[in-house]
């Protein structure tokens, strides 16, 4: 009897195991050298690179059958950095990477599991969206659905590895981080539809490559290859909790300890016409190497930037005199509002380093809508309930104060600046100019401008003035001491208000 069964189950697990094989080959050798020729590491090699070594358990292997090995999505859950994380990648050698009734319905599952318990959503893109096969049944629930449920809940982020067009390529936009690689296209149809529907030529590079992709906004970084990517997104998910419902992790070792900061004084030039790149400067403050720069090819008169500060994850939002002289553009306010939110859903603390002359003016930037999105990142800032901090280093003026968290009563746990630092409506030169006034009111007003920084200590419109070089320590003690108030456990922003 105990022969029989075992030989029924050896019947049983060698067609399972025959299945999985036939599944595990993906579009064939044939394909995936072809695949592998252009540079790319093929689906499950991606996987396989992005999380820890033997941590992979999948999910839907037999899903498509030998027609559609895994149904061109290889899903499942493992572990970055000893975190669960659960991961989708299209796999551009079964028919394309398109996606059916049944891919759909991984995707959905993929995310699914990622809100339920908890827990990171990384997709791997390159696909060319819904399959041309007739089966799609419109009444069945969409993947988007399931992952706009996680926004805010757990963290998002995306690779762009290929070509990925259509439904798949809306990903992307839904999530929180997103890389692409410098052989990958992102568009909502690719050049044969475009061709079609507009009887416009043109290539998928000049239709979403890099270089469009990274200048609309809708990716926010780019990497070399595959495995540069990859190593993008595990960096960027080191800065983060597992889901809104904890905390971000505390990594002791390296440079955590206070320290002053004299350079700091040689980067920022006193004379606020002069420029610098505020890059150096929060290289010298925060934890050395842990600067990880998010989407700086898109609005470049902002930097956002993921940092560590005495090993806490922090969100520094920062003006960049060496574009535009700081001023913030239609771009940078959008980038800015963006990474606040994102920041904030997941418990970061933001770091607001001010040094602008206001928001960007003219026509052009009117154009853009610069004053709807400089609204868009002022109530991003100011509906965030982490702990935010504000330092002047030279000048905000107007409107760029606000965005920049500087205004009193705006929920700060620390505000503060350097001496010398100017604010107001607007800078005394253009204050004279718009005055008509002569040399010796010009002159008066440009004192006053100096004492400026100094009278609003004196009226406490700061906590504090300090020395360029008691930056870190400042910041270190203020964001140390505001972490106390993480005495209930952490859950979900709940946001009011709508967003310009």
């Amino acid at each position: 009897m105990d022969d029989d069964r075992s030989e029924d189950w050896r019947t049983v697990l060698d067609q399972l195991a025959q299945q999985r094989t036939a599944a595990r080959a993906m579009g064939g050798e044939e394909r995936l050298e072809k695949h592998r020729a252009r540079g790319k590491l093929d689906a499950r090699a991606r996987i396989d690179h992005l999380i820890d070594d033997g941590s992979f358990q999948e999910m839907g292997l037999l899903v498509g059958g030998e027609d559609a090995p895994a149904d061109a999505v290889v899903m499942g859950s493992g572990r970055i950095d000893g975190r669960p994380v659960i991961v989708a990648a299209e796999d551009f050698t079964v028919k394309a990477g398109t996606i059916s009734q049944a891919a759909n319905a991984k995707r959905h599952r993929a995310a699914e599991l990622a809100v339920l318990d908890r827990v990171p959503l990384v997709m791997l893109l390159e696909g060319a969206g819904f399959r041309a096969d007739g089966r799609h049944n419109a009444r069945s629930p969409t993947d988007l659905l399931a992952q706009a449920q996680c926004s805010g809940r757990v963290p998002l982020v995306t690779a762009v590895l290929g070509s990925s067009a259509g439904h798949g390529a809306l990903v992307a936009p839904m999530c929180d981080f997103t890389v692409m690689t410098s052989q990958a296209a992102i568009f909502t149809a690719g050049p044969p539809v475009v061709y079609e529907s507009l009887g416009e030529t043109i290539t998928k590079e000049e239709l979403g490559g890099p270089s469009v992709a990274i200048a609309s906004g809708v990716i926010h970084n780019e990497a070399d290859d595959d495995k540069s990517a990859l190593d993008q997104v595990r960096t960027y998910l080191r800065y983060f909790p597992s889901s809104a419902w904890s905390y971000p992790p505390f990594e002791d070792g390296g440079d955590t300890a206070p320290r002053e900061v004299p350079e700091v004084a040689e980067i920022v030039p006193l004379n606020s016409r002069r420029g610098y790149d505020i890059r150096r400067v929060i290289d010298a403050v925060f934890d050395a190497g842990t600067v990880f720069d998010v989407q700086a090819g898109y609005g470049r008169s902002v930097v956002c930037a993921l940092c560590r500060l005495g090993g806490h994850p922090v969100a520094v939002v920062a003006n960049q005199p060496m574009a535009l002289a700081g001023a913030i553009d239609a771009d940078g306010a959008d980038k800015a509002a963006h990474f606040i939110t994102v920041a904030d859903s997941f418990h970061l603390p933001l770091v607001f380093l001010a040094d602008n002359p206001g928001v960007l003016a003219g026509s052009v930037s009117e154009q853009r809508g610069i004053l709807r999105k400089g609204a868009r990142m002022y109530a991003a800032q100011t509906l965030a309930t982490t702990p935010k901090f504000h330092l002047l280093l030279r000048k905000a003026y107007g409107f760029g104060s606000m965005v920049m968290a500087m205004i009193p009563f705006d929920g700060q746990s620390g505000v503060f600046a350097f001496p010398g630092a100017t604010m107001g409506a607007m800078g005394s030169s253009a204050l004279s100019r718009a005055a008509g006034s002569d040399e010796a009111e010009a002159a008066r007003l440009r004192a006053a401008e100096l004492e400026a920084s100094l009278r609003s200590a004196r009226g406490f419109g700061f906590d504090e003035l300090i020395d360029p070089s008691e930056t870190r320590n400042v910041l270190l003690h203020s964001v140390e001491r505001a972490l106390s108030r993480r005495q209930a456990p952490a859950e979900p922003v709940a946001r009011v208000g709508i967003m310009p």
